[in-house]
């Protein structure tokens, strides 16, 4: 697929799902859980042992049926590892050129990590293909809202701190999607499950434009 169509998959629902976790068993365990519970974009944060096998894991045996990203991606030779262990996009708190180009470079799409109107274009400039807001728990819906009345063409990720009630708030704000991590993921497999239920419904009514995506036919990137 192009980058613009991983970004439209990754971002479908509205939401991707941080896996961040202590080991690799660990790691396998709650993913397992999330995609049982009809998330469909999982994020790999590099901090887990052993995470990139994880990802490879990952995307050898769901292919279409998920979109496996790396995530906490800080340099380029992080980058190229995560697309090498077959990554379909890459997540960064911070902003870096480097791990922009070398995603673009085997066309995996990247979104950076931004905190102020600045470091947003600077990112648009770089070609980011979407901007992560972290840590969305130093702002707002309402101050997202008031960044986007004057970069109406910032499509937005909130993560860091995002939970299942606030989340449709960032979406009506004007969020393209929002990241979780133990806020989804916390609890047993039938939690887990009526919670993502619960929120991929909440999600899809919260969009300004009314649309709905689980279908997979109308999404953040759709005109």
């Amino acid at each position: 697929m192009y980058r613009w169509e991983i970004t439209r998959a990754a971002l479908a629902q509205r939401v991707f799902a941080i896996v961040r976790s202590k080991t690799y068993d660990e790691a396998s365990a709650t993913a397992d859980t999330l995609l049982s519970a009809g998330v469909t974009s999982l994020e790999i944060s590099l901090t887990t042992p052993f995470a990139l096998e994880a990802v490879t894991t990952l995307t050898r045996e769901l292919g279409d049926d998920a979109v496996i990203g790396a995530g906490t991606v800080l340099d380029a030779v992080s980058a190229r590892m995560a697309v090498d262990a077959g990554a379909r996009f890459l997540v960064s708190p911070s902003l870096d050129a480097e791990v922009i180009r070398t995603g673009h470079r085997y066309g995996i799409p990247v979104f950076p990590g931004v905190s102020t109107p600045t470091e947003m274009v600077r990112a648009l400039e770089l070609g980011a293909d979407a901007l992560k807001l972290f840590p969305a728990s130093a702002y707002g819906p309402s101050w997202l809202k008031d960044v986007r009345a004057a970069l109406p063409h910032a499509p937005l990720l909130p993560t860091g701190g995002v939970t299942v009630e606030s989340a449709p708030e960032w979406i009506a704000a004007g969020a393209v999607a929002v990241g979780m991590g133990s806020a989804l993921s916390e609890g047993d497999r039938d939690t887990v499950a009526k919670r993502a239920a619960e929120l991929l419904t909440r999600l899809a009514d919260a969009a300004p434009d009314g649309r709905t995506d689980k279908s997979g036919e109308a999404g953040p990137y759709d005109d």
